[in-house]
C-alpha cells in the first residue's frame, strides 16, 4: 500500500516539475536554518555538562549593592579560605585566577621561541573539583609545588612538536622557569575554561598580589573561587550563612556585599554573571521556526493552487472507487517525498555553509553531531512535522472535491481551498518578512548610533601598545620620548587602560572632601599621565590638567562625579581632596573633565577619576597620522623591541576595540540580515509559483484585455494589486508587532537610537519592490505574448 502511495506520489511530482522545485528549495532552506540552529542551541546547552557531580559544583559570586546593584561572577581573595575553614558545606574548594597574554620562552630543537599566551593559575584542588583528565588517562593533577604547569595536549604540540613534554621546561615573563608535569587531554570547547595552561597559584604573587593576598577590600573579575558541596545541601541556607561574613570582614565598607552560589549548569547563560544572554538564543530559535513557517506556507499556497488544475484527475480516481482518506494520504506522500528530498538538500546546504557560521559566531560547531540518535530523532520528528503541516491542509481540500462538478469544470478556486485562506498565509508571510526588515534596519541603526556618536573621546588613528607589568618610570619615559620622535607619531600617553571599550574597570570607593562617611557609589580608576587628556582628547569642563609626577598629588574627575556628591557646579570641586581605593590615595582635585563613554551604551556613565601613576600604566597610547600607518607601525615595533628586548610587541586599534563591546550587536545584525534575505527570498519563490497558476488560469482573460485596447502596464497592474493590497494589510499589522520587540530591545540600552516611522515605511516598499520584480517576469511574459494564442480553442 505504501509503495503503491509512493509510487503514484512520485509519478505526480514528476508531471509538476516547476512547482515541485519550488517547494523543495523552499522547504530545503528551512531544514538547513534549522539543521544550524539544532547544532548551534545543542553547543550551547551543552556547556559545562559533561562533568561528574556537576549539580553539587558552584561558582561562588557577588551581588554588590551601592547606588545600584552590579553582578560580579568572582568574590574577595580571602573568600576562599574562610569559606574553606570555617565552614563544613564543602568538599573541595580552589580559586583559579587568569592572566592575559604573558610571555613565555620555550626552547624547541635548540632554539628559543617566544610566545603570548592567556595563562591560568589555579589551587591544586580545582582539579579535584573538575574531571580533566591526563593524557595517559589518570587524574592525578598536583599543582601543589612552585614553579610548576600542566598544558593540555594541543597547546603541548605547539609549542613543543610533541605531547611528551613532562618533565621540560618554559620561562614565564623572562622571570621564573616553570616546569610541566603533566600533559591534559584537550578541554572541550564548551567548557567556561579557555585556557590551555595551568601554572601553581603560588607563581600568581609575581603577577597579582592582590589576587594571590587574603584579602576582603575588593573584588578582582579575574579571580573565579568554585566548590564542590557535599551531597544534600541547602543552597538557600548556606547564602544565608554568608551573609555574616560581609558584616565580619566588611563592616565599614559602603559596598554591601551578598555572596550566591551560582550552579554550574547556569553559569554558561547567566547574562547578569558574564555569560550569553538567553533572549539570543529565544530570538535564534523564532526565527528558525519562522523560516520553516514560511516554507509551509509557500507549500500550502501553491499546493491549494493547484488544486484547481487537479481537480478533474481527483474526480476521475472518485469515480473509480477510491475514497477520502486514500486521496488525502496520497498527497501527504507527496508532500512526504517533497519534504524528504528537502531535507537531504537542507543537510548538504548546513554542511557547506557550516564554516562560515562558525566564523560568523566564533564557535566552533561540528559535523559529528550530525551522526548521533538525537540528530535523527530531531530530523525525522521535523520532517513529519513539515510534511503534516505543509500537506494536511490541501490534501482535506483536495479529497473533499465533488467528482461531478470537477469532470464537468464547474469547480472555482473557492472549491478547492479558496482565496481567502490564501491571502491569509500570504500576509502572515509578508508581516514576517517586513517585520525582519524592520530589525534588522532598528539594530543596524543602533551600532552606528553607538559607533559612530561622539563618545567624549578620539578613537581614530590612536594605536594601543602593551607594556609588560616589569616596566619602571626609567623605561617609560624614555621610551615615550623616543616613539614621540617617530615620523607619523602625533601624540603619546602611558595609561592603566584606554577610554572606552577596555573591559578594565578598577572600580574603588570613594571618600570626597573628608566626609564622615565613604560615597554610597564606585568610582572607576583611569591612571594616565599628563597627556591623557590630549592625547584622547578628552576636554575640560573647568580647572587644569594635573601636572608631570610620579606620584598622586592632583588628580581629575569627571562631570557624573559632580552629579554623584551633590554639587551644583564643577568649580566647586576643584581644591577640594579625594579619597579612593580604601583611602590609600587622597589628592587634591584639580580639574573635570567633560563625560565619556567608558564602556557600551547599554552601561550608564560612571564616575570617574584619573590621575599620574607610572607602576600602573598597561598600555601606551599613540596618536599616530592614517596616511602612512604601516610605515608607522613598523617604526613603533623598532622603539619599543629596543626598550623591552625580551617582551612580545602587541598593539590594536582603539576603534576597534570600542568596536568590539558590540559583538553581540553585530551578530544579531548579521543574524537578521542572512534570515531577513532567506525570509524573503523563500516568500518570492512562494510568490512566483502562484503568479505562474493565477497567470495560467487568466491567459484567456489578458487576450481578451489586449484586444480591448490594454498595454502591459494595464495588465501587469491587474495581477499587481491583489498582492500589493495584501502587503498593505501585512504592513499595518507588522508595524505595531515589529515596533513593540524592538522597543523592548532598545530598552537594554541607556544610551539608544529612537525607532523611526520611515523604518516600516522603507520595509513595506522593499516588500512591495521585490513582490513587483517577482510578478512581473510572468505577467509580462504572458502580457506581450500574441492574443490570438489565448483565444483560440482546440
Amino acid at each position: 500500500m505504501i509503495r503503491n502511495y509512493i509510487k503514484i506520489a512520485w509519478r505526480n511530482l514528476l508531471k509538476r516539475k516547476v512547482f515541485t522545485t519550488i517547494n523543495i528549495l523552499g522547504l530545503a532552506i528551512g531544514f538547513g536554518s534549522a539543521i544550524l540552529i539544532y547544532l548551534f542551541l545543542g553547543y550551547h546547552l551543552s556547556f559545562d555538562n559533561f562533568h561528574p557531580d556537576q549539580d553539587r559544583i558552584y561558582r561562588m559570586a557577588t551581588e554588590e549593592h551601592m547606588d545600584n546593584i552590579g553582578y560580579s561572577a568572582s568574590v574577595p581573595p580571602a573568600f576562599a579560605k574562610v569559606f574553606r575553614e570555617n565552614y563544613a558545606y564543602a568538599e573541595k574548594v580552589a580559586k583559579i585566577v587568569d592572566r592575559e597574554g604573558l610571555v613565555l620562552d620555550v626552547e624547541q630543537n635548540g632554539t628559543v621561541n617566544k610566545y603570548k599566551r592567556d595563562v591560568m593559575f589555579a589551587e591544586e584542588d580545582f582539579f579535584k573539583i573538575f574531571n580533566f583528565p591526563l593524557l595517559n588517562g589518570s587524574n592525578a593533577i598536583s599543582l601543589s609545588a612552585p614553579n610548576t604547569a600542566v598544558i593540555t595536549e594541543s597547546e603541548a604540540l605547539e609549542l613543543y612538536g610533541s605531547a611528551e613534554v613532562v618533565g621540560r621546561t618554559f620561562v614565564l615573563e623572562n622571570n621564573e622557569t616553570i616546569e610541566i608535569t603533566g600533559v591534559l587531554k584537550d578541554i572541550p570547547h564548551t567548557s567556561f575554561l579557555n585556557a590551555d595552561i595551568f601554572i601553581a597559584f603560588e607563581n600568581l604573587r609575581e603577577y597579582s598580589a592582590f589576587a594571590h593576598s587574603e584579602s576582603w577590600g575588593g573584588i578582582t573579575t579575574n579571580l573565579q573561587c568554585f566548590v564542590r558541596l557535599k551531597p544534600n545541601q541547602d543552597i538557600a541556607g548556606i547564602e544565608t550563612a554568608l551573609e555574616e561574613l560581609p558584616k565580619e570582614h566588611r563592616a565599614t565598607s559602603k559596598n554591601k556585599h551578598i555572596y550566591k552560589l551560582q550552579p554550574l549548569s547556569e553559569i554558561h547563560l547567566n547574562y547578569e554573571y558574564g555569560g550569553l544572554d538567553p533572549v539570543f538564543l529565544i530570538v535564534f530559535g523564532i526565527i528558525g521556526l519562522f523560516l520553516i513557517a514560511i516554507a509551509c506556507i509557500n507549500f500550502i499556497n501553491i499546493s491549494t493552487a493547484q488544486a484547481f488544475y487537479r481537480s478533474k484527475e481527483i474526480g476521475i480516481r472518485k469515480v473509480l472507487g477510491s475514497f477520502k482518506k486514500q486521496l488525502f494520504w496520497q498527497f501527504l506522500s507527496e508532500t512526504f517525498l517533497i519534504s524528504l528530498f528537502a531535507a537531504v538538500l537542507g543537510i548538504i546546504m548546513a554542511i557547506l555553509f557550516l564554516p562560515a557560521f562558525n566564523a560568523l559566531f566564533e564557535i566552533q560547531l561540528t559535523l559529528d553531531n550530525l551522526v548521533s540518535l538525537r540528530f535523527f530523532g530531531f530530523l525525522l520528528a521535523l520532517l513529519l512535522l513539515v510534511s503534516f503541516l505543509s500537506g494536511s491542509y490541501p490534501g482535506l481540500l483536495l479529497s473533499k472535491i465533488v467528482p461531478i462538478l470537477a469532470l464537468k469544470g464547474k469547480l472555482n478556486h473557492n472549491d478547492t481551498g479558496g482565496a481567502r485562506t490564501r491571502k491569509v498565509l500570504v500576509v502572515t508571510q509578508f508581516v514576517i518578512s517586513i517585520s525582519l526588515i524592520v530589525a534588522t534596519m532598528v539594530i543596524s541603526r543602533q551600532i552606528e548610533y553607538a559607533t559612530k556618536t561622539d563618545l567624549g573621546f578620539d578613537k581614530e588613528s590612536i594605536v594601543m601598545l602593551e607594556v609588560p607589568e616589569t616596566m619602571d618610570s626609567e623605561q617609560f619615559y624614555d621610551l615615550k620620548e623616543r616613539l614621540k620622535q617617530v615620523v607619523g607619531v602625533q601624540k603619546v600617553s602611558g595609561c592603566l587602560t584606554s577610554p572606552g571599550g577596555s573591559n578594565n574597570f578598577w572600580d574603588t570607593t570613594v571618600k570626597y572632601n573628608n566626609r564622615p562617611e565613604r560615597e554610597d557609589f564606585s568610582i572607576s580608576i583611569k591612571a594616565g599621565d599628563e597627556d591623557y587628556l590630549n592625547a584622547f582628547n578628552i576636554p575640560l569642563a573647568a580647572g587644569r590638567n594635573f601636572f608631570k609626577n610620579d606620584s598622586i598629588t592632583e588628580m581629575l574627575v569627571n562631570e557624573k562625579f559632580l552629579e554623584k556628591v551633590g554639587v551644583a557646579s564643577a568649580e566647586e570641586l576643584l581644591g577640594k581632596t579625594l579619597a579612593v581605593n580604601g583611602e590609600r590615595i587622597e589628592a587634591a582635585i584639580v580639574g573635570v573633565v567633560k563625560d565619556f563613554h567608558d564602556s557600551s551604551f547599554t552601561d550608564e556613565i560612571k564616575p570617574v577619576f584619573i590621575a599620574p601613576n607610572v607602576i600602573w600604566y598597561n598600555e601606551l597610547g599613540v596618536k599616530i597620522n592614517h596616511l602612512n600607518t604601516k610605515a608607522t607601525l613598523e617604526q613603533l615595533e623598532r622603539e619599543w623591541s629596543q626598550t623591552f628586548s625580551n617582551h612580545i610587541f602587541d598593539y590594536r586599534f582603539l576603534d576597534e576595540r570600542v568596536a568590539a563591546q558590540y559583538e553581540t550587536e553585530q551578530r544579531y545584525l548579521s543574524l537578521s540580515k542572512v534570515f531577513s534575505g532567506l525570509a524573503i527570498f523563500i516568500g518570492c519563490m512562494g510568490l512566483y509559483g502562484l503568479i505562474l497558476f493565477f497567470v495560467g488560469q487568466r491567459k484567456k482573460e489578458v487576450g481578451i484585455r489586449k484586444v480591448l485596447g490594454s498595454d502591459i502596464t494595464d495588465i501587469l497592474t491587474l495581477f499587481s494589486m491583489d498582492f500589493l493590497k495584501l502587503i498593505l494589510i501585512a504592513g499595518i499589522i507588522a508595524i505595531p508587532i515589529a515596533w513593540y520587540f524592538m522597543e523592548q530591545w532598545l530598552q537594554g540600552y541607556t544610551y539608544r537610537t529612537e525607532i523611526h516611522w520611515w523604518y516600516f515605511a522603507i520595509s513595506i516598499v522593499t516588500v512591495l519592490a521585490l513582490t513587483l520584480f517577482t510578478i512581473s517576469y510572468q505577467t509580462i511574459k504572458v502580457a506581450i505574448k500574441n492574443p490570438v494564442e489565448s483565444l483560440r480553442t482546440e
